[in-house]
């Protein structure tokens, strides 16, 4: 029987910002969970890291890398911390956070609010790596006179601890950070965040938007290859807004959850038919099942991230969505979780 969707009432109505700090508290009292044992078919290597299960959580829950190994005790196969900016960072002024329950959606501005980099790094010392895969999403700070230099200084302060590095330039809460993606900027980024990369250091990723407009994804697809972006992130949360029928649903800030399904698996097989095999593709943005995690990577993507749709299905639902994969490998007839990425190309 499923406890949550009991209790989850209750839990509405507490303000969702601090029910997401009493969730991080009582994640980090709670004694921890030994990392879930997935079936063989479901792991898979992206960039030179192996990864238990393809299922993993998405950057934003676990800002300050307080609670990534617990969460990888609750079922995922990996988890991304952040955003971290070089500076701490008090974020947007509140209310900044927003449920829309009619819609299975948030709406959120927080504005890379975070305790800074040097602070998820101790933490970060302290955690055993043979747990499981941690990721570190790093950022710019809003009144930073150089981006560019904060990002660069981001990688290289964080890869000593990560498993993987996400250069985060899609969030649309932080005032022109957007911009990094057009024009010269980035490969001027990516050239500098290339330079502080050490030879036997993490992979590094890039997280984008999927508010694109046409000959942006041929070009962000260039600069990432030719800046040697081992893989893309597709896609942060989305200014546009689709029929909503919540009252919050005219909020300022980034929206995810179910909304954002169908723009987000459109971004994935755009990038997808460009950049062909040359590049992974970690798809996000509206997972909410087993049967939307299936379509993302029968659809070319490589790992999928979700984090929305736990305020609506409870926090056993990346363990539900690896058990479904699993299934869903066996009635296709394949043994491996690659055979069915990319598979609806074929």
């Amino acid at each position: 029987m499923r406890i949550y969707p009991l209790i989850r009432p209750l839990i509405f109505r507490i303000d969702t910002e601090a029910t997401h700090r009493a969730t991080i508290a009582a994640l980090k009292w709670a004694p921890n969970r030994r990392p879930r044992r997935f079936p063989a078919s479901l792991t898979t290597s992206v960039a030179g890291v192996g990864f238990p299960s393809p299922v993993g959580l998405a950057a934003g829950f676990d800002k300050d890398a307080e609670v990534a190994d617990a969460m990888l005790g609750l079922g995922f196969g990996f988890v991304e911390v952040g955003t971290l900016t070089p500076l701490a960072q008090a974020g947007n002024p509140r209310p900044r956070l927003f449920r829309l329950a009619e819609d299975l959606a948030v709406i959120n501005r927080m504005g890379f609010n975070n305790r800074g980099q040097l602070a998820a790094l101790a933490r970060l010392r302290e955690r055993d790596r043979s747990k499981g895969v941690v990721g570190v999403n790093v950022g710019a700070n809003k009144d930073s006179p150089d981006r560019i230099a904060d990002y660069a200084d981001g990688v290289r302060r964080m890869a000593p601890v990560a498993d993987f590095i996400t250069v985060n330039i899609s969030s649309p809460n932080t005032p022109g950070l957007r911009d990094l993606q057009t024009g010269g900027e980035l490969n001027e980024l990516l050239a500098a965040v290339r330079e502080v990369r050490e030879p036997n250091g993490p992979p590094v990723f890039l997280k984008v938007a999927p508010d694109l407009e046409i000959g942006d994804h041929e070009r962000i697809a260039r600069a990432a290859i030719d800046n040697g972006i081992d893989a893309l992130i597709v896609a942060n949360t989305t200014i546009s807004r689709p029929a909503l029928r919540s009252r919050h649903a005219s909020e300022a800030g980034g929206l995810s959850g179910a909304p954002l399904a169908p723009l987000a698996l459109d971004q994935l097989r755009r990038f997808r038919a460009i950049v062909g095999p040359d590049i992974p593709l970690v798809s996000a943005g509206g997972i909410g099942s087993a049967d939307d995690a299936w379509q993302r990577i029968c659809a070319g993507a490589s790992l999928v991230q979700l984090y929305s749709a736990l305020v609506y299905e409870g926090p056993r639902l990346a363990w539900r969505i690896a058990a479904g994969l699993a299934e869903r490998l066996k009635r296709a007839g394949m043994s491996s979780i690659s055979e069915a990425i990319g598979s609806e190309l074929r």
